[in-house]
């Protein structure tokens, strides 16, 4: 527990702080106002507060609602995890409780920016709370429960963590439209979800992701010595048998950007006409660095 302690950055606080706030921001000034939904357990919330006394607004249920989630997935999560997301939720519950109750914002029916539009509002809003979720998880936290609940119950019930959290908002987004007793409002939150969704991916996993090249060969050492020369980065070469005619090969691992496949591919080729590539994406390169 010391160890998780001592783990906690400053500089991840503050990050986090601009998190709850963007989330904030794409919520109550997209969202909320035209009575769309976000997903998961902020989705949640808004639905509370739609069929519960005008008293009990947003702010309340997203802190009643997340943080037992994120107690019980302590033990499996982390203290670290934990503390970082209740931070964010807490920053995220006062942003949305200022922003409609304190500041001289009206959002009571209609988003101050986008009007009655609901695409305009179910894609922003999407993009800027996908902005705000993708940060926090970057900075090592959560800003929804209902990711806790995912890693938790998913292996249990035998599904991945996505179809968990899929079945979830689809479940929220069926039982809106029979409270409400129209279609319409939940069915564009689906494209705030979608928006959300590919928001994060960009956030958490970057745009532009790199590609990782395994090229089997017979000629490993001209390949890696013609690779580190043109393009200044390292390879790594695995010894291998083929299947087949049972010679001696090797499996040349590359790491590149998209703009480098085409180089890549015409240097292997020079050099080993008969090379087998294949290329996949990878979402982080991290480089350890020896003293």
């Amino acid at each position: 527990m010391k160890e998780d302690i001592r783990r906690l950055k400053k500089r991840s606080f503050l990050a986090l702080t601009i998190s709850g706030i963007v989330n904030a921001f794409g919520v109550t000034i997209f969202l909320y106002p035209v009575n769309l939904y976000d997903s998961g357990i902020s989705g949640t919330a808004m639905l509370f507060s739609q069929v519960t006394p005008e008293h009990m607004s947003l702010s309340p249920f997203l802190v009643l609602l997340n943080v037992p989630l994120f107690l019980f997935g302590l033990k499996r999560q982390g203290l670290a995890f934990t503390i970082y997301s209740l931070y964010t939720v807490v920053i995220y519950s006062l942003s949305a409780w200022l922003i409609t109750d304190v500041l001289p914002i009206d959002v009571s029916i209609a988003s101050p920016l986008a009007g009655q539009d609901l695409l305009l509002c179910a894609i922003f809003g999407g993009l800027i709370s996908g902005v705000g979720s993708g940060l926090t998880i970057r900075n090592g936290g959560a800003i929804d429960g209902v990711e806790v609940m995912a890693v938790v119950f998913s292996k249990r019930l035998g599904v991945t963590v996505g179809t968990f959290v899929m079945t979830y908002n689809v479940i929220l987004y069926v039982v809106a439209g029979i409270i409400l007793k129209s279609w319409i409002l939940p069915l564009y939150s689906i494209v705030t979800y979608g928006a959300g969704l590919k928001t994060i991916d960009f956030i958490v996993e970057g745009i532009d992701r790199s590609k990782a090249v395994m090229i089997i060969t017979e000629k490993p050492r001209e390949i890696s010595s013609a690779l580190s020369a043109a393009f200044e980065s390292g390879t790594t070469n695995i010894p291998a048998k083929g299947g087949y005619s049972d010679t001696d090969k090797a499996i040349v691992y590359f790491v590149i950007n998209r703009f480098q496949i085409s180089r890549m591919r015409q240097l292997v080729h020079e050099i080993d006409p008969y090379a087998f590539m294949t290329i996949s994406e990878v979402a982080d390169v991290f480089k350890s660095m020896h003293t």
